[in-house]
C-alpha cells in the first residue's frame, strides 16, 4: 500500500492570501505535487523518488516558499535550504545557503548519493553542484514581486515579520509498495532573516526525518523551535519507544511540546503502516495527501 502527503507552509493566513482564486491556485499546486509523487509510486517506484518529484514541483511553483518564489533575506537575496532522507538505510543529504541552484532538493539528493557527506553549505555546495553538472541560475531567478513587497514591509517595521503570513517551506513524505519511507523538505526560510540563518528544513532529525521502523516526517513553521525540539526524530522516538501510532505521536509533539515552547507550525508524517498525520498549531497549513485507497484531499485551514 503506497501513500503520499505534501505541505506548502503553515502560519496565520490573511484574507488577502486566501481569495477564492488564490485558494484554488494553492490547491492546484498541492494537487500537481501529489500527482507527481503518486505517478512514481503507482509505477512501483521508491518513496525517495516520489518525495523528490513532489517537492520539485513545489520548488518550481512561485506561490510557495521554496525555489522560485522563495522569501527574501534582509539583504534582498534568496537563500535556499533543502534536505531528504531515505528510510531504508537512514541515508540523508542536505544543503543550505544556496543562491544559484534551481532545485535545492535535487542537489540535496546528489550530496547524499555522490558524496561521503550529509550536508554541504553555501559556496561549497554550489561548487559541488557545478561539479555534478547542474546549471547555475542568477539569484534574481527566484525573486518575485510579491516577495519583494513582503521584504519591504518587514524592513519598514524594523525587520519584524507579521505573523499573518504563510511561514516557510514545502515538503513531502511517502510510503512505497515495498514499505519503504522517505521525506524531503525545501525552503527559502523566513522573510527578512539575517543572511546565513539556517532553519530546521536542512537539519536531519528536526525538519526532515525518515526511518522504516517508525515514520517519515517533514516540518514547516518557526524553524528555531523545531530545531530545539528535534521534531522529526522526536515523533519517530515516540513511535519506537512509547508505542504511539503516527497520528498520536505527531499530535503529541506539534500540539503539545511545541505549543508549550511557543513554537508555531505543523508537520506531515506517514507511518510504517501508511497512516498519514498532518497536525498543525497555526491557523492554517497548506497540505494534501493521497492515501492508500487513492483518495486525494487538499486543505488549507482547519
Amino acid at each position: 500500500m503506497h501513500a503520499i502527503a505534501v505541505h506548502g507552509g503553515a502560519g496565520d493566513i490573511p484574507p488577502s492570501e486566501l481569495t477564492p482564486d488564490r485558494e484554488r491556485e494553492y490547491r492546484d499546486g498541492l494537487e500537481r505535487a501529489l500527482r507527481a509523487g503518486q505517478e512514481v509510486l503507482a509505477k512501483g517506484g521508491p518513496a525517495l523518488d516520489a518525495v523528490v518529484a513532489a517537492v520539485s514541483v513545489l520548488e518550481d511553483d512561485p506561490l510557495f516558499n521554496a525555489g522560485r518564489g522563495a522569501v527574501l533575506a534582509a539583504n534582498g537575496a534568496c537563500e535556499l535550504d533543502a534536505s531528504l532522507m531515505d528510510g531504508r538505510d537512514l541515508r540523508a543529504g542536505a544543503v543550505t545557503g544556496l543562491r544559484h541552484v534551481r532545485s535545492p532538493i535535487e542537489l540535496a539528493r546528489l550530496v547524499m548519493e555522490r558524496s561521503p557527506h550529509v550536508m554541504l553549505a553555501g559556496p561549497a555546495a554550489e561548487e559541488f553542484a557545478l561539479e555534478q553538472g547542474l546549471e547555475p541560475v542568477p539569484n534574481r531567478y527566484f525573486v518575485t514581486a510579491r516577495r519583494e513587497r513582503q521584504l519591504e514591509d518587514a524592513l519598514r517595521r524594523g525587520g519584524v515579520v507579521e505573523t499573518d503570513q504563510l511561514m516557510g517551506t514545502v515538503g513531502a513524505v511517502a510510503r512505497d509498495e515495498h514499505g519503504n519511507l522517505a521525506a524531503a523538505t525545501s525552503t527559502g526560510g523566513m522573510t527578512a532573516k539575517r543572511w546565513g540563518r539556517v532553519g530546521d528544513s536542512p537539519i536531519i532529525g528536526a525538519g526532515t526525518y525518515a526511518a522504516n521502523d517508525s515514520c517519515a516526517v517533514s516540518a514547516t513553521g518557526h524553524g528555531e523551535f523545531f530545531i530545539r525540539a528535534v521534531v522529526g526524530h522526536e515523533i519517530a522516538s515516540l513511535i519506537r519507544h512509547a508505542g504511539k501510532d503516527v497520528v498520536s505521536a505527531a499530535e503529541s509533539v506539534v500540539l503539545g511540546q511545541l505549543v508549550r515552547m511557543g513554537g508555531e507550525g505543523g508537520v506531515i508524517a506517514i507511518g510504517r503502516d501508511g497512516r498519514i498525520a498532518m497536525p498543525f498549531n497555526s491557523k492554517g497549513m497548506l497540505r494534501g495527501s493521497i492515501d492508500g485507497d487513492g483518495r486525494l484531499t487538499t486543505a488549507i485551514l482547519r
